[in-house]
């Protein structure tokens, strides 16, 4: 039993001596991959910030700007993890990796198809001319400005302060509706007046109050007065008008805005805006008892 031991001792002692022999051999290579790898990580930081001032006096989104930029950083970490496979001559672990990439890269694929569906589609809107940062934009029944596009999901930023991260994917297979393409957005607003009311006058007090109370309407042909139907209780109209914002707030705001305009101007002359009511008709045969107390 002691000479089995002692055996097992004697093969480790020469194990563990092969293997610092084998470190004292490659110190000198594995000293310079360590330094050949620290200097790829500050050259792919540097590559990466230098890029991105290059990048920023071209044409490209900002999106795409910086994808570039990440994508010329990797490579430069990838080239110094390859120079560092070959000064500590693991060219065959290297051939081994480049082998198996193939079918490690089939089974990362099939699982993940959502991610680079993803990924892809992040690639796509970045190359979208009319999606931007800062876009007041509306997708999958979602509202709000464009604050971040990454290779994931877009995020928007709603009224109310709130983050919306929807996937690309999603919004690639989806309209998009993006307030942000013109410098003015149309407010609509919509009402009614009862029937004895004078129409003629109702437009006219209405188009005067819009054009007073915005300064973005220059004259009253800017503003469109339409009366669109004989409702079960009143003469149904619309008024659209501009104003200098794509924001949905700003469109809110404004509506708002005209809703009480318009209320203070038909209360100062006399215009009721009818309400549904409900009216009970007796016939004249139907007698009605009251209880004497």
């Amino acid at each position: 039993m002691d000479k089995k031991f002692n055996e097992a001792w004697l093969k480790m002692v020469e194990k563990l001596e092969s293997w610092f022999d084998a470190l004292v051999v490659n110190l000198p290579n594995l000293i310079i991959a360590v330094l050949v790898f620290v200097i790829a990580l500050v050259l792919s930081r540097y590559i990466n910030k230098l890029s991105s001032k290059i990048l920023e006096r071209t044409k490209l989104q900002a999106s795409m700007q910086n994808l570039i930029s990440k994508l010329m950083s990797v490579v430069i970490i990838l080239f110094g993890l390859f120079l560092v496979l070959g000064i500590l001559n693991l060219s065959k672990t290297l051939n081994a990796i480049l082998a198996g990439a193939g079918v490690v890269g089939l089974a990362v694929g099939l699982a993940l198809q959502g991610a680079l569906a993803n990924t892809y589609s992040g690639i796509v809107l970045s190359y979208v001319k009319h999606l931007k940062f800062g876009d007041w934009i509306e997708s999958n029944g979602f509202e709000g400005e464009v604050v971040d596009l990454d290779l994931r999901s877009v995020t928007l930023k709603q009224p109310d302060n709130n983050l919306v991260y929807i996937p690309n994917k999603l919004v690639v297979e989806n309209p998009i509706k993006n307030f942000s393409t013109t410098a003015q957005s149309r407010v609509i607003l919509g009402c009614g007046v009862g029937y004895s009311s004078d129409l003629n006058f109702v437009r006219e007090l209405v188009i005067k109050r819009i054009s007073e109370a915005f300064d973005e309407v220059e004259n009253k042909e800017d503003i469109i007065f339409l009366y669109k139907e004989f409702g079960d209780s009143a003469i149904n109209f619309e008024v659209r008008f501009w104003i200098d914002s794509t924001s949905a707030l700003e469109v809110a705001k404004a509506k708002t805005e005209a809703l009480i305009l318009i209320k203070t101007a038909f209360d100062k002359n006399d215009i009721t805006i009818p309400f549904p009511i409900r009216t009970l008709d007796f016939p004249e045969s139907l007698k009605i008892q009251t209880e004497k107390k």
